[in-house]
């Protein structure tokens, strides 16, 4: 059987019908002001709106009568845009990074990865400790969480950052994780 695979549409916006574009005979009027005139045909809508100086937009099209809106339609699409563009930085996403280490780490190789997990939390990443056990460290369980908790607390001991644990010390297998975060992190 074949599988049909399709691309994500990209949202889309929406779209105010402005003066000349809006066709129907009545509308449901509100003035610059805000204040609500009533029902009115297009063509009163129309002059009120050009003796302000403005512009008639079509607020909600699926209103009886639709509701249009006396406006400075240049000034609403702006004010629309820097709140999308608002809402888009509110939403940055943080990345996990991950760093590897060994129970047979030397003291060269955990520096260079402590300074590399400085540089990832301070750039406000998450950041994911994983430490993987072979063949017969697997009989000492307890010195992987003490690897783990060693580089936590050289993390912590940083002035310039507040480490703290956000998903503790979990084992599946031979493998232990660790999440850590930086509260405060300047996302940027």
């Amino acid at each position: 059987m074949r599988r049909s695979y399709h691309k994500a549409r990209p949202k889309e916006e929406k779209n105010f019908k402005v003066n000349e574009q809006i066709r129907v005979p009545m509308v449901h009027l509100i003035d610059l002001e805000g204040v609500v005139i009533g029902d009115v045909t297009i063509a009163e809508a129309l002059a009120m709106a050009r003796d302000s100086e403005s512009d008639l937009v079509e607020v909600n099209p699926k209103g009886n009568p639709p509701i249009v809106k006396i406006m400075d339609f240049g000034q609403f699409k702006y004010e629309q845009d820097k709140k999308s563009q608002k809402q888009k930085a509110r939403n940055k996403k943080t990345d996990t990074k991950t760093i590897r280490l060994s129970v047979k780490i030397g003291i060269h190789d955990f520096n260079v990865r402590l300074n590399q997990a400085k540089g990832f939390l301070k750039k406000g990443h998450k950041l994911l400790l994983d430490l993987r056990l072979k063949g017969r460290e697997k009989q000492h369980p307890e010195v992987a969480g003490e690897v783990l908790m060693k580089f936590f607390q050289q993390l912590a001991a940083d002035p310039e950052m507040e480490a703290a644990i956000e998903q503790g010390l979990t084992k599946m297998g031979g493998k232990f994780n660790m999440l850590i975060i930086n509260k405060k992190a300047k996302i940027t």
